[in-house]
């Protein structure tokens, strides 16, 4: 009995089945995330560019601007790994290459991301 399968049948159990997607989502919603508060961030450098080290800092103290300030640089270095991620993945070939470049670029991210956020709180929590 010659069993034929079509073209489908044959890509289904195939590659990443199901795993792109949940890539693929995160970065639309980082992506999705990341409009309102570029927006907001572009508007918080003009407001901040008129005033001195103070206000500045009183102005990060404000509770909003200091969770919106930390949400963005949270969610772009967060956005930045996954699009690193997808480069890497996509053009280095070497097992031994991918794997470490994947792992230095997590690291990057994770460590310019926590420093960034705790200099944000930092500021914001009066210990500057």
């Amino acid at each position: 009995m010659t069993s034929y399968r079509t073209p489908l049948s044959r890509a289904r159990g195939l590659g990443a089945a199901g795993h792109g997607v949940s890539h693929w989502i995160s970065e639309r919603v980082g992506a999705i995330a990341l409009a309102p508060l570029t927006v907001w961030g572009v508007w918080a450098v003009v407001t901040l560019a008129s005033t001195d080290y103070i206000g500045a800092i009183q102005w990060l103290s404000h509770p909003l601007n200091g969770v919106l300030m930390s949400l963005l640089a949270a969610i772009s270095f967060w956005h930045m790994h996954g699009g690193m991620r997808v480069i890497v993945e996509d053009y280095v070939h070497g097992a031994l290459n991918k794997a470490a470049i994947l792992l230095l670029n997590l690291f990057v991210c994770v460590l310019g991301g926590a420093l960034t956020v705790f200099s944000i709180l930092k500021v914001a929590l009066g210990g500057a």
